[in-house]
């Protein structure tokens, strides 16, 4: 189940990708729902996704904190 939750952050954050703001919203509410190794999985993934959008990247410290 909870690599449900996961999956369905990741598509979240696909749909929500052409606002900064809205991302970084999205990905805070990941970040206080999921698991450590699931926040860990995210980010990960978060990195690769975000390369060809300099926009995202500021949020990436959301992740890390």
């Amino acid at each position: 189940m909870p690599r449900a939750m996961l999956d369905y952050t990741k598509t979240i954050l696909q749909k929500v990708s052409f606002d900064a703001k809205l991302f970084a919203k999205e990905l805070q509410k990941a970040v206080s729902r999921l698991l450590p190794s699931e926040i860990e999985e995210l980010k990960i993934w978060l990195e690769y996704f975000i390369l060809d959008k300099p926009e995202l990247h500021p949020t990436l410290i959301l992740i890390k904190a």
